[in-house]
């Protein structure tokens, strides 16, 4: 049996993931799963599983998961060292699904164990690409790419040498807003930019999804996974969300990776990698689509694409910067503190900022440098965004 811990069960990831290996139950040992605040689904996933142990990231509710473990034999823990100690447990296949930058850490402890890592978690690469890496190879672990698009590269890749690659092509649906006049963004409200035209993910990449920031931090992963340079991705807006990437070769040749939007096709490839066995996705009727639709992507309607182009150009830890800049306009956002498509200018603002602080963005690449750029970041993202909010930060920070 294949032992297996899920971290960040409760999100859609981690759901889809269990779907699975639920579908042949005999052939894995769940070790652990964690998640934060949905208790419920935790507890009712770990017992389903036999879970040796379930870790809620939230130290004050311990009581609560406890609690609805009793009795079941499947250990209880809580808060940030206890999701580091689950990442630490031996295991062959772990998913790391934990979203944001608190991923990070667990992820990197699981690849020190020498486990296979399915990378969900496109935040890890944005912050410390090269401390991903070189952890995998170090400790002769096995990195796989889970956000679609780069499991799509990753197939195409099958049997080619990267160095007769010209082109990455990463695809995007273009978000709940690519339709809308760009005048009318600024009024966009949370609930707007949380319906998906294609896909069911979480709130918050959903999100990313409308402003593209999840593009942005794709674009970011893609050179950091695979090597390639800057010049080399490209991103198109693909409204049917059926070619997830295509990978152009040096002859000139196009290979696209088709399917339907459907997350279990890469979490299973990356769940039985190297093998590639029947999934519940559905087949595609070609005949019945008729056609598949691209456009290039506006400039105005994306800032965050450019913001992505000026983060690989600058190295270092602006990815780091980037993402903790990121993931607090969102959550000021979604508290109704500044607007859409002031998101973007609070990230331009935090990179323009972090350029004029000594040492901050060339410090050495070290997970304590890693978390120190993400913490400045996101005090100076709370200052440009109380500003625009007319706001003090203590109010912003909530």
């Amino acid at each position: 049996m294949r032992r297996v811990s899920i971290l960040g069960v409760t999100g859609s990831i981690g759901q889809n993931t269990i779907d699975l290996i639920s579908r042949a139950p005999d052939e894995y040992d769940v070790v652990a799963l964690t998640g934060a605040g949905n208790i419920d689904q935790l507890a009712a996933d770990a017992v389903r599983l036999r879970a040796d142990v379930a870790v809620t990231a939230h130290d004050d509710r311990y009581e609560d998961l406890q609690a609805a473990l009793k009795g079941t034999g499947v250990a209880a823990a809580a808060g940030t060292e206890a999701l580091i100690e689950a990442a630490a447990r031996p295991a062959d296949w772990v998913m790391s699904a934990i979203v944001g930058a608190a991923g990070l850490t667990p992820g990197l402890t699981a690849l020190e164990q020498g486990a296979t890592l399915a990378l969900a978690n496109k935040e890890s690469l944005v912050c410390a690409g090269a401390l991903v890496m070189e952890t995998a190879r170090v400790n002769d672990a096995q990195l796989l790419p889970v956000d679609s698009e780069h499991s799509a590269v990753f197939q195409a890749l099958v049997g080619e040498e990267i160095a007769a690659v010209e082109r990455v092509i990463i695809t995007a649906s273009g978000g709940a807003f690519r339709d809308w006049p760009l005048d009318r963004l600024c009024h966009a409200t949370p609930a707007e930019a949380t319906t998906h035209p294609n896909w069911t993910m979480g709130q918050r990449i959903t999100v990313d999804s409308a402003s593209m920031f999840n593009k942005a931090l794709e674009l970011i992963e893609t050179k950091e996974f695979f090597g390639v340079s800057p010049d080399q991705i490209e991103t198109v807006i693909h409204p049917e969300s059926l070619i997830h990437a295509l990978v152009g070769f040096r002859d000139g040749a196009l290979m696209a990776h088709v399917g339907p939007p459907d997350m279990r096709h890469a979490i299973g490839y990356a769940l039985h990698w190297p093998e590639r066995r029947e999934l519940p996705v559905a087949r595609l009727d070609l005949a019945q689509i008729g056609a598949l639709t691209f456009r290039a992507p506006e400039p105005e309607r994306y800032p965050a694409l450019a913001l992505a182009r000026q983060v690989m150009a600058r190295g270092g830890l602006a990815g780091a910067v980037f993402n903790g800049a990121k993931e607090r306009s969102l959550d000021a956002f979604l508290a109704g503190h500044i607007r859409f498509t002031d998101m973007a200018s609070v990230v331009a603002d935090v990179l323009d900022w972090a350029e004029g602080q000594a040492g901050l963005l060339d410090a050495a690449m070290t997970l304590e440098n890693v978390r120190f750029a993400d913490a400045e970041a996101r005090r100076a993202a709370d200052m440009a965004i109380a500003k625009r909010a007319g706001a003090t930060v203590e109010s912003v920070r909530g």
